[in-house]
């Protein structure tokens, strides 16, 4: 399947609408705190500096602003780009659905412009395919079988690891806080364009595990998908790393709680495995099967008719 110019240029300027929302919204925080380093470390989780303000964005803002343009330059140059905007519409809807119920204005008008751009995104990777019948118009490879395998197992390994993570946080918080972690609530101090943290992990694991499928099966749209979750993968390995240096917890490794040492330890793996998904799935794919014989090859040729015309 391929996409129509009309709907790769119209999916373009959709993706560069949504990147233009975060870059605003991130301008603005860069105002109000007044240092690139400090909105950094607050995407990272320090929140001690908020004294001199506060920031709307977090790292998920800064994730959907690279995937969006990714997505935009995917649409201006390739007719296969109708699975990297589709992806992209998918993710930002199911990312900015909870700032439907945020009770800050700003962040809710965001959230109903971005939901609708969003879902233009869809439709428009949806209503613009059309089947690459023409032979000089290729379809997109698919992954090589081990790269595909390899990043669908780490995948899979990081979606069981987010997923166990919920869990426990379910089992050690109150019943108020784990409610307000998947639907927002006072409980929860985050930023205001951020969705609730278990919400977040919901669509994680789902972007995680239905990237790990598709790359089982070598699906040809399995490279968007993948790079989409390696991106996140990356992004969250190298904020929780940037913490753990940043209050030295690796030098007190043996004074920390079990669930703090886990929890070191599945930071380093989230990064390790985004760099590796992103390795994997980016690489050349898998050289498209060469056309078979045509019918009439390695087969002996038809009988005379009899009997034979005349001059035969």
């Amino acid at each position: 399947m391929t996409v129509t110019r009309p709907a790769r240029l119209t999916g373009a300027a959709l993706c560069a609408a949504l990147a233009l929302i975060a870059a605003v919204w991130i301008l603005k925080d860069l105002a109000a705190l007044g240092s690139p380093v400090d909105l950094a470390w607050y995407w990272a989780g320090d929140h001690h500096f908020l004294i001199r303000g506060r920031s709307a964005t977090s790292l998920i803002d800064a994730v959907l602003l690279v995937v969006s343009v990714a997505a935009a330059v995917a649409a201006l140059r390739s007719r296969h780009a109708a699975s990297a905007l589709a992806a992209t519409g998918t993710v930002t809807l199911a990312l900015r659905l909870p700032g439907l119920w945020t009770p800050d204005s700003g962040a809710l008008v965001t959230a109903f412009l971005e939901l609708a751009l969003a879902a233009a995104l869809i439709v428009t990777a949806a209503v613009g395919r059309r089947p690459a019948t023409a032979s000089y118009e290729p379809l997109p490879t698919r992954p090589r079988t081990g790269p595909a395998v390899a990043a669908g197992v780490l995948l899979c390994v990081t979606a069981l690891v987010v997923a166990l993570w919920e869990l426990y946080w379910s089992t050690e918080l109150p019943l108020e806080i784990t409610v307000d972690r998947f639907i927002g609530g006072r409980s929860v101090i985050k930023a205001a364009l951020a969705p609730p943290p278990g919400w977040l992990s919901l669509v994680l694991v789902a972007v995680y595990g239905t990237a790990a499928v598709s790359a089982f099966v070598r699906a040809r749209h399995s490279r968007s998908l993948g790079l989409l979750a390696g991106a996140f993968l990356t992004a969250g390995g190298i904020a929780e790393i940037a913490r753990i240096s940043r209050y030295e917890l690796v030098g007190h490794w043996a004074d920390l709680p079990t669930a703090e040492q886990v929890g070191v330890v599945s930071a380093f793996f989230e990064l390790l495995a985004g760099i590796t998904v992103l390795v994997l799935l980016a690489g050349r794919g898998a050289p498209a099967a060469a056309p078979g014989p045509y019918p009439s090859a390695g087969m002996p040729p038809p009988a005379p008719p009899h009997p034979p015309p005349p001059g035969w």
